[in-house]
């Protein structure tokens, strides 16, 4: 089967190496500049760098289809920059995700491949998609939607070794970061971490830099752009998290029950 992700971030990235884990061909696409944070755990960051691995899997920014074909060929995950994933009426995937987590429908329709997934809320089981992934930290998280919603983004971090939002680094002004630390650092509050001109983006707690913008990142004030991991593991900084393969966990669900489901096994 082929699976195209809308989306090369953390959470996507998990879904994509959960798919390949498990015999699936997959691509993924994502815009020119990525804004992901947890860098080191995202395919996204083939589309810069070019190349990007993340666990045991290894990813390529792909030119075009024939170029993403010949990547798979060689155990390659191809990503495209095509934010308006244009690329699928030339792939015409199996599967179709949307794990752009835009918080809201960015495009995504229910006839744009035999199974449509939509990962968090801004979509519609039976309406945009086939199924809804539950994103929210807690009892739902990963459980699969084939009627509905997922819950409603309260825009509070969920709890990581006791804190919430005081893990999450934000921009303190519209402009360009520049990072003075790197993903793996420990830190402790207080700490500056990086800038957006002159104004410093500092930390509230210590811990582990789990994830930082990247060099030359537009900003806006108050955009997500770092995450301190209280707990201290800096082993976590290179693996893709629970959060991710939970959510994995519910789109190989929801991919098998609906495939099985229509008799096509």
């Amino acid at each position: 089967m082929f699976a195209l992700i809308r989306g090369a971030g953390d959470l996507a990235s998990g879904i994509a190496l959960r798919l390949w884990h498990s015999g699936f061909d997959v691509a993924m696409t994502d815009i020119e500049h990525p804004t992901s944070i947890r860098r080191t755990v995202s395919f996204s960051q083939a589309v810069t760098s070019g190349r990007a691995d993340v666990e045991d899997v290894s990813a390529q920014r792909a030119e075009n289809i024939t170029h993403a074909r010949e990547l798979l060929k060689r155990d390659i995950l191809p990503v495209f920059v095509d934010p308006e994933c244009r690329c699928k009426e030339g792939i015409k995937p199996d599967v179709l995700i949307d794990a752009i987590l835009a918080k809201r429908n960015l495009g995504t329709k229910i006839t744009d491949a035999p199974i449509v997934i939509g990962v968090g809320p801004g979509f519609t089981a039976g309406v945009d998609c086939h199924a809804v992934i539950e994103t929210m930290r807690g009892h739902t998280l990963g459980r699969v939607i084939y009627k509905g919603t997922a819950l409603p983004n309260t825009n509070i971090p969920g709890r990581i070794g006791g804190f919430t939002g005081e893990r999450v680094l934000r921009a303190p002004a519209n402009g360009v970061f520049k990072g003075t630390r790197k993903i793996g650092d420990m830190v402790e509050a207080g700490d500056t971490v990086g800038y957006v001109g002159d104004k410093a983006m500092i930390c509230t707690i210590g811990g582990v830099l789990r994830g930082l913008l990247a060099d030359g990142t537009a900003t806006v004030e108050g955009m997500k752009a770092g995450d301190v991991d209280p707990r201290g593991k800096k082993e976590y900084c290179e693996t893709v998290s629970d959060k991710a393969l939970a959510i994995a966990g519910g789109v190989l669900e929801a991919v098998l029950h609906l495939y099985t489901d229509r008799g096509e096994f």
